[in-house]
C-alpha cells in the first residue's frame, strides 16, 4: 500500500507577502511603527481600508507573539481611522474575520463605508443618534 503525500496547507498572507513589504502599490492612510492602515487594494465598498499589524499575527484570537500590548496598538489605529471615515461620510463600519471568513491568515480589520445616504442609514438602523 502506498501512502499518499500530503503538502501542507498554503497559508495565505498578503499583507506580510506583498502589502507590507511593498511588493504592490498601496495607499497609506496611516502608519506607526508597527501598524499600517491602506485603502483596499480590491475594495468591497466605496471607501474601504485595512488596517494590519506589521508582523505576522494569524487572527484576533492567535494573537502570537503580539499580545495584548500589540492588540491595543492596533485598535488605536482601527479607532482613528474610524473616527476619521465617519467624520468624512457621516458612518463607518468596523469588521475583522476569523475561520474560513478570514481570506488572508494575518489579523487584519476592515473599515469601510458602504456609500448609502444618511437617509438610507437612518431608514435601515433607526434613528438612536438623533
Amino acid at each position: 500500500m502506498t501512502t499518499a503525500v500530503v503538502a501542507p496547507a498554503k497559508v495565505s498572507d498578503f499583507y506580510c507577502h506583498q502589502a507590507i513589504p511593498g511588493l504592490v502599490e498601496i495607499e497609506r492612510v496611516m502608519e506607526t511603527d508597527r501598524v499600517l492602515a491602506f485603502h483596499h487594494t480590491k475594495p468591497s465598498h466605496p471607501v474601504h481600508i485595512v488596517v494590519v499589524p506589521k508582523e505576522h499575527i494569524p487572527s484576533l484570537v492567535d494573537l502570537g507573539d503580539g499580545g495584548p500590548e500589540l492588540l491595543a496598538e492596533i485598535m488605536d489605529v482601527v479607532a482613528k481611522v474610524a473616527d476619521q471615515v465617519r467624520e468624512k461620510h457621516g458612518a463607518a463600519s468596523v469588521t475583522t474575520n476569523l475561520g474560513l471568513y478570514q481570506e488572508s491568515k494575518h489579523l487584519h480589520w476592515h473599515v469601510y463605508h458602504r456609500g448609502e445616504t444618511d437617509e438610507q442609514i437612518r431608514e435601515m438602523y433607526g434613528h438612536g443618534d438623533n
